[in-house]
């Protein structure tokens, strides 16, 4: 790489680079991201079951009225299966695939996401065995509370609690309606069977929902003092619409979104937050995206009335609109002091698709305070999953087992106690509390890739077992988490997200470079690099901005290997850079693949990018070898 020391200080202090080098792995994080979910699975476990501390649980649930609702997830720290939260999680993690399948894939990661998904989306049906009836949950959270016991061995009362047609839940069946919509895109190429079944149940509970309304912790009023819905269930209805009509083009869906957005508060409600409870943010982004895509039609105004508000709820995180987000000294989103982090890595993942579309459509963000360039709403995306990695005034990792300084003493019943597999010796309702809860030591297993609650409104911390609101992790923490950092791992590289709209279960593909805009005619000339057959390269100026009067050049480079074999043993020669540069890894006095990178696929290309204040670098291929 050439040195520029002042040019390079200068943008970074700035930010006008676009992604400084980060010192976090992102792809580990990734992994561990996936990992936790695992840990948290209700019923059977699976012989390739990777979280070797947990057992069988659960299996009995349901049998007492005759239904099999065995499996799912346990919310958080405890042992009850709450529907709300669950489809929730389930519903990000689909959008994480729809949005960055292709860079899960390139990861290794996407087959465990699919997994993940399943293990919800199988409950989900179980949980559905009437087109009038949805399960919601099953346990209840004061008696499961007052003990402290591992899954493997809970005492603790599994009845079951149900939504029927006396009994509504229209958020409840809305957000689960949404959850088998989203994982209908899916699976709509890898197992279009089960997608197929996926979307039918995703119809009729929407239609079980729109018919029959109510909020649902009304019926399953043990809910209410845990997942209390809070704001209706007008927004799970237009969400639920969003996601059907992505999955189906069903018109039906679009005009539901058109003809109720300003009666249900869709274009309404100005947001400061995403999550579990309040979807209005995550449906003016997906209606937004619809938008975008020319799809809006007669409902045009109404749809742009929806941007607006998306659009706001962007401005707020960067500190650009009439009132902001609250954020701590150390630059964290701040909502609630009960488990905040559910509320950064939601806002994080709306923030970086967002940019994408934008940077998609050739936008900018328009805020109270001017219009702002995308790759800031990436930026900030960017700013707060490293801060949750360790970039924050502590010093510590707030995902369990990343970095060295994570929490130790996570208030959860299955990892603070020893494994079952370990020691099979009953630990009781009460006694979990007296032996395991009030110990003062590290968990004797560790709850790898879990995001706890977070830091206070200070960057407080306390790593204590007692403290459950900073130190229990939750599903719908993790879920969205898994798109942010798949997209942080492909670096700066823009993204076209528009067209053509939404892709089912995206295969292993290296991204292409968006389209790049038209060249003033002071901009430097940006020729292709010569490169041996059969490799080609060529090089694109893909953005350029003025800083003290220096001109910065962005620059494309990608390489494509046009023969019919993998390409590997790839060394790059670069001279004449003067910048940092993204997407490769430097060896000695040349470049390689990423380190996630083994071989290039033949008819694929690969990308990189680099920002400098001169014309293109020159960029040969010094070694390689097909097989």
């Amino acid at each position: 790489m050439g040195s520029s020391t002042s040019t390079i200080s200068v943008l970074l202090f700035l930010g006008l680079v676009q992604f400084a080098v980060s010192g976090h792995d992102y792809k580990q994080a990734l992994s561990k991201s996936i990992l936790f979910f695992e840990a948290q699975r209700s019923g059977h476990l699976p012989p390739n079951q990777r979280v070797s501390w947990r057992s069988h649980s659960g299996l009995n649930d349901g049998k007492s009225i005759g239904v099999d609702l065995v499996g799912g997830y346990y919310d958080a720290g405890d042992n009850v299966k709450f529907g709300l939260p669950m489809a929730f999680t389930v519903t990000t993690m689909c959008w994480s695939i729809i949005e960055y399948g292709g860079q899960l894939a390139s990861n290794g990661e996407l087959g465990n996401a699919i997994d993940a998904i399943k293990w919800g989306t199988d409950y989900f049906i179980k949980a559905h065995p009437e087109p009038n009836v949805l399960y919601g949950e099953v346990g209840d959270g004061k008696s499961d509370h007052y003990c402290w016991q591992r899954p493997e061995e809970m005492t603790t009362d599994r009845r079951a609690y149900k939504l029927d047609r006396n009994n509504p839940g229209s958020d409840l069946a809305g957000e689960t309606a949404a959850a088998m919509a989203a994982a209908s895109i899916v699976f709509r190429r890898s197992d279009p069977s089960y997608s197929a079944e996926l979307l039918r149940h995703a119809h009729e509970l929407f239609e079980f929902a729109d018919k029959y309304r109510g909020k649902y912790d009304s019926s399953i009023t043990v809910a209410q003092k845990y997942y209390g819905s809070v704001s209706g269930y007008n927004d799970e209805l237009l969400w639920a619409a969003a996601w059907l009509y992505q999955a189906t083009n069903d018109r039906y869906y679009l005009d539901y979104l058109g003809k109720n957005g300003d009666s249900m508060g869709g274009t309404a409600w100005s947001m400061r937050e995403f999550g579990w409870d309040v979807k209005y943010a995550g449906v003016q982004t997906l209606v937004a995206k619809i938008l975008m895509q020319g799809k809006a039609g007669e409902h045009t105004a109404v749809f742009e009335r929806y941007q607006e508000k998306a659009e706001q709820f962007m401005c707020s995180m960067l500190g650009k609109s009439t009132k902001n987000i609250q954020k701590t000294p150390g630059g964290l989103i701040f909502r609630q002091r009960w488990n905040n982090m559910q509320f950064v890595t939601s806002a994080s993942f709306l923030a970086a698709v967002y940019s994408d579309y934008l940077s998609s459509s050739k936008r900018n963000l328009r805020c109270s305070q001017g219009n702002i360039s995308p790759s800031k709403l990436l930026d900030f995306s960017k700013s707060q999953v490293d801060y949750i990695l360790g970039d924050n005034p502590r010093g510590t990792s707030y995902m369990v087992g990343y970095g060295h300084n994570y929490p130790r003493q996570v208030h959860h019943r299955g990892s603070s106690i020893v494994s079952f597999k370990v020691d099979q010796k009953f630990v009781t309702c009460r006694g979990g509390y007296a032996t395991w809860y009030s110990r003062k030591a590290s968990d004797p297993n560790v709850l790898t890739g879990a995001l706890v609650g977070g830091p206070d409104a200070y960057d407080n911390f306390a790593d204590n077992r007692d403290n459950y609101e900073q130190t229990e992790p939750t599903t719908y923490n993790n879920a969205p988490l898994l798109g942010v950092l798949a997209r942080l791992i492909s670096g700066p590289t823009d993204f076209d997200q528009r067209l053509p709209g939404v892709s089912p279960t995206p295969s292993p593909v290296i991204i292409k470079p968006a389209p790049i805009p038209k060249r003033k005619p002071t901009t430097p000339p940006a020729p292709a690099a010569s490169s041996p057959s059969p490799i080609t390269i060529s090089q694109k100026m893909t953005s350029s901005w003025i800083n003290e009067g220096n001109v910065y050049y962005r620059y494309s480079t990608k390489l494509t290997n046009r023969s019919t074999k993998r390409l590997k043993n790839l060394k790059i020669s670069i001279t004449k850079l003067y910048g940092p540069i993204w997407g490769v890894t430097k060896t000695g006095n040349s470049y390689g693949f990423p380190s996630w990178m083994k071989y290039l696929p033949a008819g694929k290309s690969m990308e990189f990018v680099y920002i400098h204040s001169a014309a293109p670098a020159n960029v040969l291929v010094s070694n390689y070898s097909l097989e």
